[in-house]
C-alpha cells in the first residue's frame, strides 16, 4: 500500500496532529427532494460539513433524519426520482450531478462506501476473494493473479483467519461480523481518500462491534483516509470520531468538535439524545430522559424549528422562523437553537432542560420504587433447573440422515422472584432465545425442570396452561411484525380479553391504552399509523390485559431509537413497581439489562458463564468472557472512552453443533493465553460448573477473578 504520511498527520482535533487546511471532502448547501410539486418531499435541506485528510466525522440523529440519504447523494446513489442541489467537492472537484461514467472512476478510488448490511452489498453467487480482486482490478491495471494475491493480504490485513482458504468462500459462509470486515477490506482496497461508513456495527454483537472499530482505526492508518461515522451509537461516536454533525429533519442542528458536542451542549435536540441513552456506567438510580414525540415527517415539517413540537424549552417565537446554524463558544461549534445562549448562560443540564418542561420529574419513572422484601422472602414465579435443549444437525433433502447434535442450550438454571427483572444477555448464538421458547411453550422440556408460577410444565394439562398463558405473556422484539396489520389497536388489545371470557372488553382496553401512555382516542387506527416506540406500548398494553404475574421481554427496545427507547424502558420499570410485575428481560444491549435488571446472566454457547447481582457482574466481573463484553460496550463520554481499557475477544462464537471441549470459551478467552500448560489443560478437558463465590455472585471459571472494566 502507498504511503501516505503526509496524508496521515491528521486535523489538530486529535492530539499531536497537524491541521491540514484542506478538505478533501466539501459539502454545501446539499439539498435533496424526492418527487416534484406540491407532494414532493426535502429528505436533505442545507446540510454542509468538511473533511479533512485523517480526520473523523460523525454523523448522528434519529432515523429519518437523513443521514443516509445525504450519503448517498454524496456518492452520487440516489434514485432517479430524487433530485439534489448543492455542492459536493471531492479533492477540490465538483461531483454532484456528474456523469456515471466520471463518478464510476471515482467510487471506490478516491472515495468508497461501507454499507449498513453486508450481505445485501455483497454479491451471494460470487467468492468473496473475487468479489475483492474485482474491485482492484477495475481502478488498478493489474493481473488476475496479482488481484487475487491483493485480495488475500487485504483480507488478512483486516482480521480474517486463513484468508488464503476464506477468500474461495461464498458470503453466506461467513458471519455478520467477518462480512463487515470485507466490506471494510473492499473499501480500503485501492488506498481512498475518503470512506464512509454508514451504520457499520448495526445489529452486531457487542464483541464483533468492538472488533470492526479496531479494523477501521487499522484500516484508516494505512490508508490515511478521512472517515465520514453515520450512526446512531452516541458511544461510538464518544470514542471514534473528531467531530461531530447531528442532524433532526433533514438538516444539521449542532456541529462541533466531540469534546465540544458531548460536554458543552448547547441544542436542547442533543441534550435529549445524550440524556435518554442508558450508561453502563451508571445504575437505575434514577429514569432515563426520553425525548416525548416523534420526529416529523419530511412532507409535513412544523412551521419555524422542526423540533418545536418536542422541545421542553420552546416559545412562542421558534414557531416563527427555522434558526439558522450559528457560532456558539468555541470556534467551529455551530447550533441551530434560539435559546443556545439562555443555555449557555443558565448551565442547563439536560434533566434539568427535559424536566422543565413537566414541572418534575417523569411521572411513570419518577415515583418512588416500592420497599420490597428481601428476595429469600418472596414467591418464586419462574424456576428453571438444568436445562437442556438439543437439535439434531441433519443433511440431504429425500434421504436425511443426521450428521450432528446442536447443543443450543445445555444446562442451564435460574428463578425470578416476584417484582424481580432477570437479564438474560450474550451474543447471538448463545442459546438466548431458545431458553425463551422453552419456557413459552409450557411443554415438557426435552431435560431438566421448568416450574411456572408454582406448576412444573411437564406436568400441565391443557387447562392448567391456558390458565398458566393468562398468567404469563410476552413482548416480542419487533412490534410491527407481532401486531396484526388487519386490526385496529382497540381489537389487537381486546383479543387476549375476548378470548379469556370478557364480553365487554371497551373499559379496559381504554385504561390499558392510558396505563401505557396512548390517547385511548386513537385505538380505531391501525398499527402502521403508529411509531415503533407507541407499536411497542400497544404490545405492552395487550401483553398486560389479562393483568400477568410475568412478562417475558424479548429484545423489547433494539429495534427503537434511543430517544424512543428511553420511554418504553421508564414505562416498564415504572408498571413493574405499580402492577407489581415479574420480568424476564432477553437483549444483547448490557446497558440496557444495567438499567432495568435487578439480576443478570450472560450466557456462552448454550452455558451460563457468570450470574448474579446485576451490580456485582457489572462492577466487579468475574469471568473473562463477561468482562470482555462489558469493556467492548461504549460509553457516550469521549474522556472515558479514550483511557478505557479494551479487551478484544479474537473470531468469532463458535458453532453449538460442534462447542469445543472443557470450557467453551478457552479458544477465545485471554487468560486462557496467559496460564501454564496445567493451567490450560485444565480448561480444555474440564468443563467448568457455576461456582457461588458471594452470596449472589456466581461464575462458570476454574481461574476466575474479579477485574473492573467500567
Amino acid at each position: 500500500m502507498r504511503e501516505c504520511d503526509e496524508r496521515r498527520a491528521g486535523t489538530g482535533a486529535r492530539p499531536g496532529r497537524v491541521d491540514l487546511t484542506d478538505p478533501v471532502l466539501e459539502v454545501t448547501d446539499l439539498n435533496v427532494t424526492f418527487g416534484s410539486g406540491p407532494d414532493a418531499v426535502r429528505a436533505v435541506r442545507g446540510v454542509g460539513y468538511t473533511v479533512r485528510p485523517g480526520e473523523v466525522l460523525g454523523v448522528v440523529g434519529e432515523s429519518g433524519s437523513g443521514k443516509s440519504v445525504t450519503s448517498l447523494a454524496v456518492m452520487g446513489l440516489l434514485p432517479p426520482h430524487a433530485h439534489a442541489t448543492g455542492s459536493v467537492r471531492l479533492q477540490g472537484r465538483e461531483i454532484l450531478g456528474a456523469s456515471e461514467k466520471t463518478l464510476a472512476a471515482f467510487r471506490g478510488k478516491t472515495i468508497s462506501m461501507i454499507f449498513q448490511d453486508p450481505l445485501s452489498a455483497l454479491t451471494p453467487v460470487y467468492r468473496v476473494g473475487d468479489q475483492i480482486a474485482e474491485a482492484v482490478r477495475i481502478h488498478q491495471k493489474v493481473t488476475r493473479g496479482q488481484a487475487a494475491e491483493r485480495a488475500v493480504e487485504l483480507l488478512d490485513l483486516v482480521g480474517i483467519p486463513s484468508a488464503a482458504q476464506r477468500a474461495k468462500a461464498f458470503p453466506h459462509e461467513f458471519s455478520g461480523g467477518m462480512r463487515q470486515r470485507v466490506m471494510i477490506a473492499m473499501a480500503i482496497a485501492n488506498d481512498p481518500d475518503v470512506i464512509i461508513c454508514d451504520e457499520p456495527t448495526t445489529a452486531l454483537d457487542v464483541t464483533i462491534q468492538a472488533q470492526v472499530l479496531d479494523v477501521l482505526k487499522r484500516a484508516q492508518n494505512e490508508t490515511g483516509a478521512a472517515i465520514v461515522m453515520i450512526t446512531h451509537d452516541l458511544g461510538v461516536v464518544a470514542g471514534s470520531v473528531d467531530r461531530v454533525l447531528v442532524m433532526y429533519a433533514g438538516r444539521p442542528v449542532e456541529i462541533g468538535s466531540v469534546d465540544e458536542v458531548y460536554y458543552r451542549t448547547r441544542m436542547p435536540y442533543t441534550m435529549g439524545l445524550l440524556a435518554s441513552v442508558p450508561r453502563l456506567d451508571r445504575g437505575a438510580g434514577q429514569p432515563l430522559v426520553p425525548i416525548e414525540g416523534n420526529p416529523p415527517s419530511p412532507a409535513a415539517l412544523p412551521p419555524g424549528c422542526p423540533f418545536e413540537p418536542r422541545c421542553p424549552i420552546a416559545v412562542p417565537a421558534c414557531t416563527e422562523a427555522e434558526p439558522p446554524l450559528e457560532p456558539v463558544g468555541s470556534p467551529g461549534h455551530l447550533v441551530a437553537c434560539i435559546r443556545s445562549a439562555e443555555i449557555e448562560a443558565e448551565g442547563w443540564s439536560p434533566t434539568q432542560i427535559y424536566r422543565a418542561g413537566t414541572g418534575g420529574p417523569d411521572a411513570r419513572g419518577a415515583e418512588p420504587p416500592p420497599v420490597r422484601p428481601p428476595r429469600d422472602e418472596r414467591d418464586v414465579v419462574l424456576e428453571v433447573k438444568d436445562l437442556i435443549r438439543h437439535y439434531p444437525q441433519m443433511k440431504g433433502t429425500i434421504f436425511k440422515r443426521r450428521i450432528g447434535t446442536v447443543h443450543a442450550v445445555d444446562g442451564i438454571s435460574f428463578d425470578i422472584r416476584r417484582m424481580e427483572t432477570f437479564g438474560l444477555v450474550g451474543e447471538s448464538g448463545c442459546g438466548k432465545t431458545t431458553t425463551l421458547m422453552e419456557i413459552l411453550e409450557l411443554a415438557r422440556p426435552q431435560s431438566g425442570t421448568i416450574t411456572v408460577l408454582g406448576r412444573d410444565t411437564a406436568r400441565l394439562g391443557a387447562r392448567e396452561r391456558m390458565a398458566i398463558r393468562r398468567d404469563m405473556q410476552v413482548v416480542f422484539q419487533d412490534p410491527l411484525a407481532s401486531l396484526d396489520p388487519r386490526m385496529t389497536v382497540y381489537d389487537i388489545v381486546a383479543e387476549p380479553l375476548r378470548t379469556h371470557g370478557t364480553r365487554d372488553p371497551g373499559p379496559r382496553v381504554r385504561e390499558l391504552l392510558h396505563l401505557v401512555g396512548l390517547d385511548p382516542g386513537h385505538a380505531a387506527r391501525y398499527p402502521q399509523d403508529f411509531s415503533g416506540g407507541q407499536r411497542q406500548r400497544i404490545g405492552i398494553a395487550r401483553a398486560l390485559a389479562l393483568e400477568p404475574r410475568l412478562l417475558v421481554l424479548d429484545e423489547p427496545v433494539s429495534a427503537l431509537d434511543v430517544s424512543i427507547q428511553a420511554g418504553v424502558i421508564n414505562l416498564l420499570e415504572g408498571l413493574k413497581n405499580r402492577l407489581g410485575l415479574s420480568y424476564l428481560f432477553v437483549a444483547h444491549d448490557l446497558a440496557v439489562v444495567r438499567h432495568i435488571a435487578d439480576r443478570v446472566a450472560v450466557m456462552y454457547l448454550g452455558k451460563i458463564a457468570e450470574i448474579g447481582q446485576v451490580d456485582l457482574v457489572y462492577e466487579t466481573p468475574m469471568h473473562p468472557y463477561t468482562q470482555a463484553l462489558l469493556s467492548a460496550i461504549p460509553l457516550p463520554d469521549p474522556d472515558r472512552e479514550r483511557s478505557r481499557r479494551r479487551i478484544l475477544l479474537e473470531g468469532d462464537l463458535p458453532s453449538p453443533a460442534s462447542p469445543p471441549s472443557g470450557c467453551r470459551f478457552h479458544t477465545r478467552c485471554p487468560k486462557f493465553k496467559t496460564l501454564d500448560e496445567t493451567g490450560q489443560a485444565r480448561c480444555v478437558n474440564e468443563e467448568p460448573q457455576v461456582r457461588w463465590l458471594e452470596e449472589d455472585h456466581g461464575v462458570a471459571c476454574h481461574f476466575a477473578e474479579k477485574l473492573k472494566v467500567v
